[in-house]
């Protein structure tokens, strides 16, 4: 997988390999950063149901959970 800039997060596309209750295209909506400016957090929305999690950024850079842009 692409090496990925946590700056440039917001509101990329991701696909999930093993989708959940039907969720299977999200956005990012949101960054959370700490004192000095660095990403720690992304929120994440599923855009069927516009269903919210807060993960770590260094997650979707497990390619057996998720894909870049909607597959």
């Amino acid at each position: 997988m692409k090496r990925i800039n946590p700056a440039k997060l917001l509101l990329s596309k991701w696909t999930a390999t093993q989708p959940r209750h039907k969720e299977k295209h999200f956005l990012v909506t949101e960054l959370f950063r700490d004192e000095q400016g660095r990403v720690l957090e992304i929120e994440l929305q599923a855009v069927l149901t516009r269903r919210a999690e807060r993960l770590a950024w260094q997650s979707l850079q497990d390619a057996g959970q998720w894909k870049i842009g909607w597959q």
